[in-house]
């Protein structure tokens, strides 16, 4: 008869991470341990906490980069498979939308570091550039945040009406464009710059100002406001 490999139930209750959950509250738990509980079992190939350190053997930051990357790299360890990978993406994606949480009429933008907050947990980590206009009121309360396009930022593909269109319809008193640099690296590019100005241009064409463009990266961000590009938070 073939031997299982130890379980999780072979561990004294008080170490079991769903006993240890139930007794002390989720905060107290390791990543291992969070992990493993969403994994279950890993029947012949282990333990749940013991496929739970093959996720986390993957590197760090990997696990905050795997709901832009998708299921295939981690369906494809021992013991995971599509629907243990389905249920950590899930719980991935409802950690990313719980801290977005909280009415998007409270958050308000004072500058580039306010926007980076707001767009760096969607942007940081996608593979693919992707650009979005954030609709702010008159107190520069975030209305909405709208995506307009995926893939390499082309000036030629960003039409102004994309841009403005929503903002019209939510009676947006002025714009944020936000996008990322999957390098991590958010210096502007020479394309970036001619968005800036074609959509600043046109703002001012229909009376909605655009106030900053915002470059994402690896922690950190460039504001075509800061560097003069755009004259749009100053009056």
């Amino acid at each position: 008869m073939t031997a299982f490999p130890p379980s999780v139930l072979d561990l004294p209750p008080g170490a079991r991470p769903r006993e240890r959950l139930r007794s002390l509250g989720a905060g107290v738990l390791t990543n291992r341990e969070l992990l493993a509980i969403l994994v279950g079992s890993g029947g012949r190939e282990g333990s749940a906490l013991a496929v739970a350190d093959r996720i986390l053997a993957r590197g760090r930051g990997w696990l905050r980069r795997l709901p832009a990357e998708g299921s295939a790299g981690l369906s494809s360890l021992p013991g995971v498979g599509e629907a243990k990978a389905a249920r950590v993406l899930a719980a991935l994606e409802l950690g990313r939308r719980v801290q977005e949480e909280g009415t998007p009429e409270r958050i308000r933008i004072r500058g580039p570091e306010d926007v980076y907050r707001l767009m760096a947990p969607r942007l940081r980590d996608l593979p693919h550039e992707e650009f979005h206009v954030v609709l702010l009121n008159t107190q520069h309360r975030v209305l909405r945040v709208v995506p307009v396009t995926r893939g390499i930022l082309d000036a030629s593909l960003i039409h102004p009406r994309e841009v403005f269109r929503p903002a019209i319809l939510e009676n947006a008193a002025a714009v944020l464009l936000v996008h990322n640099h999957p390098s991590g690296d958010p210096t502007p590019s020479p394309e970036d710059r001619s968005v800036s100005r074609q959509m600043a241009e046109a703002g001012r064409s229909v009376g909605i100002r655009v106030l900053d463009h915002v470059v994402v990266g690896e922690g950190r961000w460039r504001s075509a406001s800061d560097a003069g590009e755009i004259r749009g938070r100053g009056g």
